[in-house]
């Protein structure tokens, strides 16, 4: 909360009190979107300096049988009894078909990873510039939405990472039609699909913020949350029965727990923004 409270106090420095113009504006972006690239950029270039071990550690660990998660599924494979949460071995190959394919791969997974970490960095430029056009009250208000947007995108790539990537791969990999077919994909594909279910879990996570902004522009309420309670409760199973394919009810339901806490802190959330606005409208009432 600190080190975004500096960055806030920043963002006021760079105000002197004038008008800019449209032009100025668009020079504004310009910059801040030459910072966000750059630091993009710097954490890609790093990656790609790492780009072996983290290949084989982090890239390559949702594939191993002594990966971290596949343990605990083994164990909770013991306890209930479904061992298709098991992954014993895995049962596929990876190749690359193409004469860059590899090159193409070690840059592809450096981008994402340079993504991935330069994200609150990236966030806090836009921030920077949407900032000085929201009034003094919307600024209280925001008050740290870089930390916590960055910690709720950093706790969602992690679930994506750790939860449902190991399942959809252990499903994925070892679903066969036949014994005689043999799994072979191409690592460009394994790739996309690790990142796209990393990232997308870190957007989705990003829920209680999307609450707290459509809260504090008067289009969401927590009485209209709680009323469609029910209805978000089916709409997150369907979500984690698309992001797990694994038909195992028990992938499912460790999928969609933390995607309905997540909608009821969203719930709490609304219904914080909004006693704070009926203080403020109180006060204002009263003066």
């Amino acid at each position: 909360m600190a080190l975004d409270q500096d960055w806030d106090d920043e963002v006021d420095e760079d105000k002197d009190g004038t008008e800019m113009s449209f032009l100025d504006h668009l020079e504004e972006l310009r910059w801040h979107i030459i910072r966000s690239m750059a630091s993009i950029l710097i954490f890609t270039i790093a990656a790609w300096i790492f780009r072996n071990e983290i290949f084989g550690i982090i890239i390559m660990g949702p594939t191993k049988v002594d990966f971290w998660t596949n343990q605990v599924l083994c164990r909770l494979a013991e306890m209930t009894g479904w061992t298709s949460l098991c992954l014993k071995q895995a049962d596929f190959i990876l190749q690359s078909r193409e004469v860059s394919g590899q090159f193409m791969m070690a840059l592809t997974q450096s981008i994402i990873v340079g993504l991935m970490f330069a994200f609150p960095y990236a966030f806090y430029e836009v921030w920077r510039f949407i900032r000085p056009g929201l009034k003094e009250k919307e600024q209280k208000a925001a008050r740290g939405a870089v930390f916590w947007v960055s910690v709720l995108f950093f706790i969602g790539v992690s679930f994506g990472y750790f939860l449902v990537a190991p399942m959809a791969i252990n499903f994925l990999a070892t679903f066969k039609l036949d014994p005689s077919i043999q799994n072979q994909f191409d690592i460009n594909d394994y790739i996309s699909l690790l990142s796209m279910l990393t990232l997308a879990c870190g957007l989705t996570f990003q829920l209680p913020m999307i609450a707290f902004v459509l809260s504090q522009v008067g289009i969401l309420t927590p009485s209209f949350m709680r009323e469609y309670r029910k209805h978000a409760l089916i709409v997150i199973l369907l979500l984690a029965a698309i992001i797990t394919p694994s038909p195992d009810v028990i992938s499912q339901l460790l999928v969609a727990f933390p995607l309905f806490g997540l909608y009821e802190i969203s719930i709490i959330v609304s219904g914080r923004v909004l006693r704070r606005k009926m203080r403020e409208e109180a006060a204002e009432a009263n003066d």
